[in-house]
This record gives structure tokens, C-alpha cells and sequence, in this order.
């Protein structure tokens, strides 16, 4: 049975028609939620301010057009006015877990083998979200093949070492794209390879996490080493994680490691965002039309499925993605209406959307 529309025109029954409108993500009321706030009349013109729980929500214009849709039932509106902003929901501490002093939310961008594309999907997503409005910060956790600088343009960024108010050495990130970069590249020459065992490369992760003056931030995406190894136990036991995804391609080798890479967070107890499929099919530049599945078709949709997780996005394999990776800057920002580009900004919302599932229910789907 329907509500009755209200036959006023104030706040009340504002709030009354808006009630029915839910967060698709979270799939409850946006005035339960209290994601509609200051509404105010004048005249026939509503005025309210919806509070969207990531600024890179991928469905904000349909909730708008929900919200006026319902408001525009009420005799005697004639606009409905919907200023949007966003509060980030911070995702819930853990008893045996220490958390990061003004970070929101950490992701873990993670692979089950090496050169599936994982860095470029962490640098593209990161930049993605901070287009988008997020306070974003980027950990390149791989220690032994960190190039995360190179990607981001700041290869030869020098980082500051300075004295916080305690007494300790505090690290300040690199900052270029909208993103705050620590990689262990500014630590160590170019050249120079990082011979570590496991004690070491857990030191060096701990103090990129608590020795760095991260600030405000919303996401603190990790680009981690690939594998099942030291620096993924490290992160996943040192602080509470609002969880992880996990790239491939749709090659079998690159799916068979993907699945132990996803079941290894689910045992640590990090919850699985979803699958991202890098290196889906092949765009040429001269015939964008076509599409070549160079490395197969479908394995990361069937994995998902098979997993139970969702699905993120399918990334297009295209020269100008190789090409931003190796000049410094992310596709996402040198060719925003490409195919990849417009594919990473949407497994960038779809991430955040997660996000927030987790922060605010404490379930990944």
C-alpha cells in the first residue's frame, strides 16, 4: 500500500515523500540515512541538501532526479532545488587493529601474479576519485618493484624527512594529480635494488602507514607487491582495511593466482571488494571499433561469479594507457573519453560505492 501524499507544501511533508527514496548501494532511506538535510521553502521552490556518502558516486544523478521526482508530487512546487555534497564515511576500527589518525578508508589494490596491470589500475583509480572530489592518497607497498613515481609523474620528486610535534621523523608524500604519493623509489637510487627479507619489508610498510603525514584522507589506495606474501600480511594484520580488490586478466595463469590472492584476504578477514579485469580485449588506435581478446574472454566474469564477487569493470587494452603509465600521466587525466579512462573512473566509483557498503553496514556486498 502507498503512503498518501501529503496535501501541504513544508518540511514534514517533504521529508515524508523523500522517505520512499533509498541509497542504491546501501538499498535503505536517504532520510533514514540522514542524507537529506537543511530543507527549506520559498514559495513553491524546495531547497534541500543531499549528502552523498562518497563524492564519486556513480549513480548521483539518478538519486537527484529520484529526490525531485518525489518533492514534485507535493501541490504548489514549482523547482525543486538539490545542492549535493559528500561526508565519507570512515570505515570501523578494529580491537587488534591500529588505524591510520585522519585516513577514512584503505583499499587494497592487490594481483595473484605480476604484469597484470595492478599499478595502473591503483594510479588511474586513485587520480579517478580525486577528480571526483576525494582526499586521496596512493602507498606504492611495492617495495621491490615500486613505480608508482613513474606513473604518476614524480619520478624525480624529492620527499621531505621532518620532525612531527613528538619527536619522531615523519615522511611528507609526494603530491601530483590530486594524490599523495610515498613509494620506497624516493627512498633508494634509481638502480638500486631492495635485497630485504621479511622483517625488513614489514618495517619499511608500518612506517609508510603510521610515519607519513597522510593528513585528511578519504581512501588511502595501496598498490600492493603481487603474491601472497610478507607485505599482504603485514597490511592486512597492522590496520583495519576497508577491503580489497583484486586484478587480472583473463588469461587462466593470471585467474588460477587471482583466486588465491582473493581467498588469502578472505581468510585474513578483509573483505573482497569485487574483480577487476585488466587487459580485457585489444582497441587499435587506427580501428577503434574492433576489439581483439588477445589474453581470452569472459575468465574474470566467470571467476567472479564462481567466487561470489562482484565483477568491477572490464579495462580495455590500449596503446595511449601504456603510453600515460610511461609519461607520468594517468590515462584517466591525458585521455578522460577514452575506453579505458571512462571504464577505470567507473570501477573508481563502483569501488567507493563498496566502500561505503562496508564503512556503514560492515558487509562488502
Amino acid at each position: 500500500m502507498e503512503d498518501t501524499i501529503p496535501n501541504t507544501l513544508d518540511r514534514q511533508s517533504v521529508l515524508q515523500v523523500l522517505r520512499p527514496v533509498q541509497d542504491p548501494e546501501l538499498q535503505k532511506s536517504l532520510v533514514e540515512l540522514n542524507m537529506i538535510r537543511n530543507v527549506s521553502i520559498e514559495g513553491g521552490t524546495v531547497n534541500f541538501t543531499l549528502v552523498l556518502t562518497t563524492p564519486a558516486c556513480p549513480l548521483r544523478e539518478f538519486i537527484v532526479e529520484d529526490c525531485q521526482r518525489a518533492v514534485r508530487q507535493l501541490p504548489g512546487v514549482e523547482a525543486v532545488n538539490v545542492e549535493v555534497t559528500a561526508e565519507t564515511p570512515k570505515q570501523a576500527s578494529l580491537p587488534d587493529r591500529q588505524g591510520i589518525d585522519g585516513v577514512k578508508n584503505i583499499v587494497a589494490i592487490s594481483s595473484g601474479k605480476g604484469g597484470v596491470g595492478k599499478t595502473s589500475v591503483a594510479v588511474n583509480v586513485a587520480v579517478a576519485l580525486a577528480q571526483a572530489g576525494a582526499k586521496v592518497g596512493l602507498l606504492d607497498a611495492d617495495i621491490y618493484g615500486p613505480n608508482g613515481p613513474n606513473m604518476m609523474g614524480l619520478a624525480d620528486a624529492q620527499v621531505m624527512v621532518q620532525n612531527a610535534p613528538d619527536g619522531k621523523e615523519v615522511l611528507e608524500p609526494a603530491f601530483n594529480h590530486g594524490v599523495k604519493l610515498v613509494s620506497m623509489a624516493f627512498l633508494i637510487d634509481k638502480d638500486q635494488p631492495v635485497i630485504w627479507r621479511g622483517p625488513m619489508l614489514n618495517g619499511v610498510i608500518r612506517q609508510f602507514l603510521y610515519q607519513v603525514q597522510w593528513g585528511e584522507l578519504d581512501y588511502l589506495i595501496v598498490d600492493m607487491p603481487p603474491g601472497t606474501g610478507d607485505a599482504q600480511l603485514t597490511l592486512a594484520q597492522a590496520v583495519p582495511m576497508a577491503g580489497a580488490v583484486i586484478v587480472t586478466t583473463p588469461q587462466t595463469v593470471a585467474l588460477l593466482d587471482s583466486r588465491k590472492g582473493l581467498k588469502m584476504f578472505q581468510q585474513l578477514g578483509v573483505p573482497v571488494l569485487g574483480i577487476v579485469e585488466n587487459m580485457s580485449y585489444f582497441i587499435p588506435p587506427d580501428i577503434s571499433d574492433r576489439q581483439y581478446d588477445i589474453f581470452g574472454s569472459g575468465g574474470g566474469e566467470k571467476t567472479a561469479q564462481e567466487l561470489g564477487v562482484p565483477l568491477l569493470g572490464r579495462i580495455p587494452l590500449e596503446i595511449p594507457l601504456r603510453e600515460g603509465g610511461d609519461e607520468g600521466i594517468p590515462i584517466v587525466v591525458s585521455q578522460p573519453e577514452s575506453a579505458s579512462a571512462k571504464e577505470l573512473t567507473a570501477v573508481a566509483q563502483r569501488i567507493a560505492g563498496k566502500v561505503s557498503v562496508v564503512a556503514l553496514t560492515g558487509k562488502s556486498h
